[in-house]
Order: structure tokens, then sequence, then C-alpha cells
């Protein structure tokens, strides 16, 4: 039997972004639940990489992602917002101000608005087309996400991909790995540009190898012990390299799950929104961070929590029509608790 809750607020991914929304929220008098369909809160900063620096956080020079998690946490505890954790919201009904959502686990959530920033939707990773790749995956040999740096200690590392995922890890494994390969079609990366000078510094060093313009053709080992990666360049010639591990980083698929057939506008996956309000073509449903598009949005945290400030403000007249909201800093009315 699932839970019952009625809410102002009903934000659909826990993730940074979502759980910011519940600040926001929050410092608006606007109560609100999270849901997500992971077991705990932070979406890909806790399952994917908690160990990951990330770089861009203000007043942060470098956090790894799953202190940025437990820091949003302490920042929301305040707001006491109840969490519908290990469960997909599968049902919407109603309207802007009188909405009903279902869960998977049969929990039923009455709300005034929705908020979705479900991120990547369903994540899975984008997986290389390699003879044998089963084997290798069950063993943990091909990892598709960094859990703990610690497991790469002293052995031989092939990350294969061309963007702040493969160029970020092959720095932060630099120094830990007795030797990092980085594969990659083409000699520029798609990383941001610091990134990959310093990539390139790395490599200069002899720190890194570039392994460039290849990709990846063959996997060699067996019983899940691999020996090698066998990369192929743009004429067919194949070498191979000498790992322990391998580290595909081709990005991850994108499913919406059943927020899909909800009616809204969609393009490419992705939820259209009026980066004003941060509404969707659906009154009283909102989209914030990695979900949301918008001529030029960035995929970035920083303009996630940005989203879910100006979603809050956008809300607020639809969950208290007849109270004027005047905009205060929070260094003025402070935070409760």
């Amino acid at each position: 039997m699932g839970e019952s809750v009625r809410t102002d607020v009903a934000i659909i991914g826990a993730g940074p972004v979502g759980m910011f929304a519940v600040f926001e929220c929050g410092m608006l008098k606007l109560r609100s639940v999270l849901i997500d369909a992971l077991e705990a809160v932070g979406g890909q900063c806790t399952a994917l990489y908690p160990e990951k620096p990330i770089y861009d956080i203000p007043a942060h020079p470098a956090i790894e992602a799953g202190d940025l998690i437990a820091r949003l946490d302490q920042q929301i505890a305040p707001f006491e917002a109840p969490r519908l954790l290990g469960r997909r919201v599968v049902g919407l009904a109603g309207g802007a101000g009188d909405f009903l959502l279902t869960t998977d686990a049969g929990d039923s959530i009455a709300c005034k608005a929705v908020v979705i920033a479900a991120g990547a939707g369903a994540f899975g990773p984008n997986r290389p087309p390699l003879d044998g790749l089963a084997a290798f995956e069950a063993s943990g040999a091909v990892r598709y996400y960094v859990r703990r740096r610690e497991d790469f200690r002293g052995r031989r590392v092939v990350i294969a991909g061309g963007g702040d995922s493969a160029v970020d890890w092959a720095l932060a494994l630099a120094d830990i790995a007795a030797h990092v390969a980085v594969v990659h079609r083409r000699p520029r990366f798609r990383a941001a540009p610091d990134s990959a000078a310093r990539l390139d510094a790395a490599a200069a060093a002899g720190r890194i190898e570039l392994v460039i313009p290849y990709q990846l053709h063959g996997l060699d080992g067996q019983d899940g012990v691999l020996r090698g990666v066998s990369v192929a360049d743009m004429q067919g010639q194949t070498r191979l390299l000498a790992a322990d591990f391998l580290l595909p980083f081709y990005g991850l698929s994108m499913d919406l799950g059943p927020i899909a057939g909800w009616g809204l506008e969609l393009a490419h996956h992705h939820l259209p929104i009026d980066p004003a309000t941060c509404a969707t073509s659906l009154p009283g449903v909102f989209a914030i961070g990695d979900v949301a598009t918008y001529p030029g949005k960035l995929k970035l945290i920083l303009q996630g929590f940005a989203e879910a400030a100006v979603a809050a403000h956008a809300i607020h007249p639809i969950v208290h029509p007849d109270v004027a909201l005047h905009f205060e800093y929070s260094t003025s009315k402070g935070v409760p608790g």
C-alpha cells in the first residue's frame, strides 16, 4: 500500500537541481515532496560518480559530487520535505492547482504544481558494440561509472570518449593508475577548454597517453579478466593497449518513461520551457535542470539551480493566488530553523 501525500509542489527527480528546488520552494513557504526512482537522493552524483570533482559550483574551487549532495541535503533539511524514493511517477491527472500524481508503488500525491527535475530521465550508459562485452561488464573490468578512484590504483586504465567525463576522469586517475590511455576518434575533445588544455599538458608531460585518432575495436582476455583493449585507426589498422580496466564514456541513453506520455511538448527527449518561468507546454507543470531546453540552455548544475529559483517564483501565484509575492533576499529574511 503506497503513501498518500498532500502538498503544494511535487518535485520529480531528487538530483542536485531537484533538491535545490526544495530550498527555493521552502523559502517562498511552498511545501514540497521529492520523488525519485533511485533509492537515495543525489541522482547521477550519488549513483554514478560520488567521487568525481566538480569545478563550477560557486564558492567551491572543487567539490566532489557526493559532498555536494551532502551539503544540499543539509541545506534543505529545515523544510522537512517528504521523500518518496525507489518509485517512478506513472500517472498525472488534473490540472494547475489540482494535480494528482500516482507512482508504481501505489502512492498518490495531491499537489498544485509539478516540477520535473528528471535530469536524463531513467538513465543508462551507451555501450560500445564489442564482442564479449557482457562478461567483462559482469567482472567489473568494463565500467561506465567511477564510484571509487582507489579501485584503479596501480592499474592500467583505458578511457574511451571525447567529452567531459572522459577528460575529467583521465585527469582524476592520472596520478592513481599505473597508466592511463585515452582513446578518441579525433584530436579535438568536446570538453571544457580548461580541462582539454590540462589533458594536453598531462599528455605532454607523459602522465597520460592520447591514442588518437582511434576507436575501440575489441577486448582481449578471458573469464572476465581483461588483458588489453584493441583499437583501430580510420584506415582499419589495429593496435593493442595493455589494460586492466576499460572505461567507455559515450554518454547516457535518455528515457523519460511515463512522463513522455503526459501530452507535454517534447524536443529530442527534452522538455521545451519558457526560460522566464520554466513552464512547460502543460499549465502548472514546470521543468528544470538537464531535462529542460530552450535557446541558449547550458547543461550545468549551476544553471539548473537558477532555474529552480525561477520556477519557484512562477509557482507561487498558483499555490497562493491571493497573496502578493514580495521578493526578498535570503540575507534579509533568513532560513527557517
